[in-house]
């Protein structure tokens, strides 16, 4: 056949540069950081964002949108991975990482923010150009355009089963949560759907940021003289910064007089410092204080009383966190590195112990979303032992008539009754105490007589405190 007779040759398209958006790159970056490194996105998220500015890439609306493409995206991986899963010609598991990150930021944009949908198609497409290749960003087009042919909640319909056949299956879809994460918060609440569709829901909200004014160095009040704060809800240290408050600009926090730090975390300090006593309150231990938030105001409330505060941390990195944390408190302390299982100070030397032991981290999954993801059930056994061992140590530790305060950032029955019950079942020398006086004004503390906080009713993490009295 003769060139003429095939018609005249269309002129190729010239080849476009893809444009790079600055906001999105960083987002891809941070998420590429989450799956690769095991990093967390609010560790890797600010010096991305400092970055950015110093290079006059970044306003403040660019950084509060990539803050809200990546723990959005994170929080509502679970679902988008579902919706996904109905748009591709193959297992979810063989498209490539990185193509499945553009392909969420993608879903969470048409899904999950109020961008128009050209828009939001046409910017994970340039994206997927710039970080993938043309090849790969034809799929991302494909995939999302097939994406934005439904809203959210018709996708939900298509994609999580009814909850009348499975209700964990239908609340982990819905609610972007593990199956096994759904099933150990509801054992935790106690039943009832209400309570724990509230709960995954305020899992998926983005956290208020908490001060805390430390004591003999700052104030609620002057903390309050900033633009965007509000009082705490239950801690008379706490202090709230609605939407655009920015901590690191403050000056107290720049100074180490005041902190970030959940008000759940305020209150189990504060729940331990207050528990009366007989005889001398002179030597409090926190036995797990990296990286130093509840350290760092028992220090200050050991320091009013003329109390002095050992902290104790068992990794260095997080023991000099720990130190830098209680620079400058008013009145005497000391950081060491010991393990808590194996401690170094005689048995009985304390009158108030608080430990704070490692866990999975499931009452924190509004700050730390992809931990919801990377924990595993068999985490739980992994822990346990430790667990145990430095509920053992801290009884172990404190004097008769002193208190024992043990805490976990987790609600899992596994971590907190679970722990305590085993453990003062071999120790008749002690006795649970009511946790709950100890929380003064604070709502909803169940039938006790140790506490569970929790997102939905208190607005704070999902703290666990079991307050133990050594009586032999």
């Amino acid at each position: 056949m003769s060139q003429q007779s095939r018609g005249p040759r269309r002129p190729a398209k010239p080849y476009r540069r893809p444009q790079k958006d600055p906001v999105r790159l960083l987002a891809f970056e941070a998420l590429r950081a989450v799956d690769e490194r095991d990093a967390y996105a609010n560790l890797v998220l600010p010096p991305l964002l400092r970055k950015a500015r110093e290079k006059g890439d970044f306003d403040g609306r660019d950084a509060a949108l990539a803050t809200e493409l990546v723990y959005g995206t994170l929080r509502r991986q679970g679902t988008y991975d579902a919706i996904i899963a109905q748009c591709v010609d193959r297992p979810l598991r063989e498209v490539d990482p990185p193509v499945l990150d553009v392909l969420s930021l993608g879903a969470h944009q048409l899904l999950g923010t109020r961008i128009p949908s050209h828009a939001a198609v046409s910017a994970s497409v340039e994206l997927a150009r710039v970080v993938l290749g043309d090849g790969r960003a034809k799929f991302v087009n494909a995939v999302l355009r097939k994406v934005a042919q439904d809203d959210l909640d018709g996708w939900l319909a298509k994609v999580a089963p009814p909850y009348d056949q499975d209700p964990e299956d239908h609340l982990a879809v819905v609610h972007s949560h593990p199956r096994w994460v759904v099933s150990a918060l509801w054992d935790s609440l106690g039943g009832g759907r209400a309570g724990i569709e509230e709960l995954l829901a305020a899992d998926n909200e983005r956290p208020e940021v908490t001060l805390v004014a430390r004591p003999g160095r700052s104030t609620a009040e002057e903390l309050l003289d900033e633009d965007a704060a509000v009082p705490g809800r239950w801690s008379p240290y706490a202090v709230r910064l609605s939407e655009g408050g920015e901590p690191g600009a403050i000056e107290a926090v720049q100074e180490g007089r005041a902190g970030v730090q959940d008000e759940g975390s305020q209150l189990v300090a504060l729940a331990l410092a207050n528990v009366p006593l007989d005889g001398p309150d002179r030597t409090w231990l926190d036995g797990c204080a990296g990286p130093g938030g509840k350290a760092a105001l028992l220090a200050a409330l050991a320091a009013e009383r003329g109390a002095v505060l050992l902290a104790s941390e068992k990794q260095p990195h997080r023991a000099g966190l720990v130190e830098k944390a209680l620079h400058g408190n008013p009145g005497p302390y000391q950081v060491i590195t010991a393990d808590g299982t194996r401690p170094p100070w005689r048995p009985g030397t304390f009158d108030r112990v608080l430990m704070d032991v490692p866990c999975t981290g499931l009452g924190a999954l509004r700050r730390r979303p992809e931990a919801r993801w990377r924990r595993r059930p068999e985490d739980l056994d992994n822990f346990a032992p430790l667990q145990r061992a430095l509920l053992r140590t801290a009884i172990d530790s404190v004097r008769v008539g002193g208190v024992v305060g043990y805490a976990t950032c987790s609600p899992h029955l596994a971590e907190t009754r679970a722990v305590v019950q085993d453990v003062l079942k071999q120790r008749p020398e002690t006795e649970l105490l009511d946790a709950r006086p100890l929380l003064p004004g604070v709502p909803a503390l169940g039938e006790g007589p140790d506490v569970q906080l929790w997102p939905h009713l208190h607005g704070t993490d999902a703290m666990y405190l079991a307050l133990i009295r050594r009586t032999g």
